[in-house]
């Protein structure tokens, strides 16, 4: 009986043990395992940061750039041609605003006025075209003022008003025009006078040495380059506002047309 015991003993003892030691193992690596992640998390708050500052840094540098550009660039002309930038884009949204709203459904006005002229009600004829906003309105208004008069004098009233209403379209962009002259100008004038600066430069050193011819250089370079920039913005906006007076022209002529055409049946059938 106690050889039995003690051969039960031996054989479960090992077993403990290894159990034991497994535990232990488990424990330890479970250990190293949280370490790891920890020092993982650790090391990935940093870098974050770091992202989050060269953001920073970046956003910061484009402005400090462009606040470096503008002063390379002699301040003084700089300004002007900055302030001819918003002169200029001030005019064009106006245009762009005030042709905007001149336009209207050309064709619907005039068909409602034929109708309105073919049944003998002139009144409720004026009426719609005061109610309706743009030249083409004017026009046809004009017209129909004279409509009981010959068809001369009403074809002169309608030509008349309409190179009147041309000119309103028109307003303003000879303003356009010469600030799209006035930036290119200004930026060669800033590169003249950097370049004289820079030879008056090395004639008090007198040394030609490379800094100094560079940094003439470069103000001159800047000024004419914002220039151009200024004056290529303005010219797409004044070709859109020419786009845009074209059009209402072209309305304003088939509109005068198309009323003497109903005036002259409303007459022929009176």
């Amino acid at each position: 009986m106690k050889h039995l015991v003690l051969i039960f003993l031996l054989l479960f003892t090992p077993l403990v043990v290894s159990a034991q030691d497994g535990k232990q193992l488990n424990d330890s690596v479970v250990a190293v395992s949280d370490s790891t992640a920890l020092d993982s998390l650790n090391a990935s708050l940093p870098v974050e940061a770091v992202d989050e500052s060269m953001l920073d840094d970046e956003e910061g540098g484009v402005h400090k750039r462009l606040k470096k550009t503008f002063l390379d660039g002699n301040a003084a002309f700089m300004s002007l041609v900055a302030l001819v930038l918003v002169l200029g884009l001030a005019f064009c949204i106006e245009r762009i605003i005030y042709l905007s709203l001149s336009e209207i459904n050309a064709k619907k006005l005039m068909g409602d006025l034929e109708e309105k002229i073919m049944d003998g009600k002139i009144e409720e004829a004026k009426t719609i075209c005061r109610e309706t906003r743009g030249p083409v309105a004017s026009i046809c208004y004009q017209g129909l003022m004279r409509i009981n008069e010959s068809m001369e004098d009403v074809e002169r009233s309608i030509v008349s008003y309409g190179s009147v209403q041309s000119a309103n379209l028109e307003k303003g962009c000879s303003w356009i025009t010469l600030f799209i002259a006035m930036a290119p100008s200004l930026g060669f004038l800033g590169t003249v006078i950097g370049m004289v600066l820079a030879f008056d430069r090395i004639q008090e050193l007198g040394d030609i040495s490379p800094t100094i011819v560079a940094s003439g250089m470069k103000v001159a370079l800047i000024t004419t380059i914002f220039g151009i920039i200024v004056a290529l913005i303005l010219q797409i906006f004044y070709n859109y506002i020419l786009s845009k007076i074209e059009h209402l022209t072209s309305q304003m002529e088939e509109s005068a047309i198309s009323l003497l055409d109903i005036i002259m049946k409303y007459k022929l059938t009176r």
